[in-house]
Order: structure tokens, then sequence, then C-alpha cells
């Protein structure tokens, strides 16, 4: 099982493709906030309505300082007819290996309808200019998080 971040750890690094095969890397983004958030699968319902709600979000974020970044184990094709589909404006990766997720604590044990299952734990994470965990957010719900992810940012 993954160690899980807290705030004050030193984010994890990771250079990923995004739905457009371009490589994205969190050092890219220095000096900027960024909210990392880690789905288990694109167009799902859950994942959906989150992605959607951070695209409804974008602007307000963006104003505020916040760069955001969606991770998944899908394809950069699968992103890419997602961003497509929905009028995704997040940037999407893929970390196929899962590595990523892993360093996050992101992919691990989980309880799905009462079965112990591997796989992605749905969370979020701010790192702030420096590349520092400033909030980690762990099996987060799809349906409310981003409206609450504003209020905890005092967006």
């Amino acid at each position: 099982m993954a160690e899980r971040l807290s705030p004050g750890d030193p984010a994890p690094d990771f250079t990923l493709q995004d739905a457009d095969g371009k490589p994205v890397s969190l050092a890219d983004h220095r000096g900027r906030k960024v909210i990392v958030y880690f789905y288990p699968a694109a167009m799902t319902p859950g994942c959906t309505k989150q992605a959607c709600d951070f695209t409804d979000n974008l602007d307000q974020l963006a104003a505020a300082g916040y760069d955001v970044l969606g991770i998944s184990p899908d394809s950069p094709e699968k992103l890419a007819k997602f961003r497509t589909k929905e009028s995704l404006r997040v940037t999407l990766l893929s970390d196929p290996d899962r590595a990523t997720l892993t360093a996050y604590g992101a992919y691990g044990e989980k309880m799905n309808y009462g079965k112990k299952t591997m796989g992605v734990i749905r969370s979020t994470f701010v790192v702030d200019e420096s590349g520092t965990i400033a909030h980690a957010f762990y099996n987060v719900r799809a349906t409310g998080h981003v409206a609450k992810l504003l209020r905890d940012l005092d967006v």
C-alpha cells in the first residue's frame, strides 16, 4: 500500500502524456498553485461529473492562481475522446503504469460495493508554488467535491 501524502510533503514530480500525447510535467507549473486530481476512469458517470465541475470552475480557479491537472490510467486516445465528448478544458494526463497514482498514494486497496479491490482511489491534492503539498484529500466524492474544494481554498 502506497504511503499517503500529507500537507508539507514534497509533491512527487511527474511527466505524463496529455490527451494530445504531449508531455506535461508538474515542474512546468512551478510558481503557480496546482490542483492535481486522480480519478478511476474517463467516461464513467462520477468521473465525468467531476471533470465537468472542474471545467465549469476553471476560470475562477485560474483567476485565483490555480492550474488543474486530472490524472487517470486511461490512454491519451481515450482522454482525447473524453475531452471532446464532454467539452472539457482541464488538462487530462495518462498514467497507464500507475506510477504517479502510486507515488501519490492514490492507487491501492479500496472498498468497492463491500469488496476489497485494487484500484484508483479518487483523490485530490493542492500543490503550492514551490512544489509542496498544501492539501491532500483522499476518497473524495465525485459529486460536490469541486464546490467543497472552492470553499476550502477560499476561491
